[in-house]
């Protein structure tokens, strides 16, 4: 122990020794940190360090590589050169399969995930590309899933058009909601017709309730909203039944039994009036109040003959 303790004191002596030699002749000592990069300098001034072939080359094309991804990631052209390179090794979209789809086009799911030939399956976001297809008009909801190297699978759930929705000259599909999906083209012609201000909201409840009625529901062509606040019926033969804002199952029990019973909607009348509880109004055509009021005449003109008879 002793003996190390006094090499070990020897050597500190000797590197103080060093020291103060070295400040005494005024010679300049590096940096810890500088030694060994010196070291490694004058062993390559000397030859005594042998470089690998092609390591300038290897050195050169590295420097180049790191110059172009910096330029690259500078100038923003980083999707462009990794569609370019992905797509070279075999990862370019080759196969979009599409599935659920009735309404929403094959061309329509293409456009939304604006592909161009080179787009690759790496570079493309699956999430970028169900955002653009669920902004589409009859998508409800969809899912998008890359399956590699070269095929995405989209699956569609789409909306269902509930009624035709009628707003001025505006004509339009609605879902069960009420919501507007696409402007009315001719498809769907055999919807529900709903119209006016606030049908599309209301006309769920309200079909349904005439649904309950199928002698009365199979008759209807349109189904009018009123101010926003009751409902109007229009018959296929253009008659018109007004009913109340309050207890509409009721009067339209009654109004089907007077149809079943009495053929009232079948009559040349032109409306219905059920607005009034206790009471039901008919409103004539002008040629059935033409006949009513001749008959009314004719039968004056009899009662009169029978008054000189008696």
């Amino acid at each position: 122990m002793f003996a190390l303790k006094g090499r070990a004191s020897g050597a500190k002596s000797a590197a103080a020794v060093r020291h103060a030699s070295a400040a005494e002749y005024g010679a300049f000592v590096l940096p810890k940190f500088l030694r060994k990069p010196f070291r490694l300098a004058v062993r390559l001034f000397e030859g005594s360090v042998t470089i690998p072939r092609h390591f300038g080359t290897l050195g050169a094309l590295g420097f180049l590589g790191l110059t172009g991804l910096y330029g690259m990631t500078l100038g923003g052209h980083t999707p462009e050169v990794v569609k370019a390179t992905t797509s070279t090794f075999g990862f370019a979209i080759e196969k979009v399969d599409v599935s659920g789809n009735r309404e929403t086009s094959d061309i329509d799911v293409l456009g939304a995930l604006a592909l161009d030939g080179e787009t690759s399956l790496i570079g493309m976001s699956a999430e970028g590309a169900r955002e653009a297809i669920a902004a589409l008009p009859w998508v409800e909801s969809v899912d998008v899933r890359k399956i590699y190297p070269g095929t995405v699978h989209v699956a569609i759930r789409e909306r269902k058009a509930f009624a035709i929705w009628q707003r001025d000259r505006d004509l339009s599909l609605i879902d069960i909601e009420g919501d507007a999906i696409v402007p009315f083209s001719g498809r769907h012609a055999d919807l529900p017709l709903v119209v006016g201000k606030g049908a599309g909201v209301t006309a769920k409840d309200f079909i349904a309730e005439v649904a309950a009625h199928p002698h009365l529901s199979a008759k209807v062509r349109a189904y009018i909203r009123v101010a926003d606040r009751r409902w109007d019926l229009l018959l296929e033969n253009g008659v018109r039944v007004m009913l109340p804002e309050v207890n509409v199952p009721a009067t339209l029990a009654a109004i089907d039994q007077l149809d079943q019973e009495k053929k009232l909607l079948s009559r040349d009348i032109l409306a219905v009036d059920m607005r009034i509880e206790d009471r039901v109004s008919v409103r004539l055509t002008p040629e059935a109040l033409e006949r009513r009021e001749q008959a009314l005449k004719e039968r004056d003109k009899e009662l009169a003959r029978a008054r000189k008879r008696v």
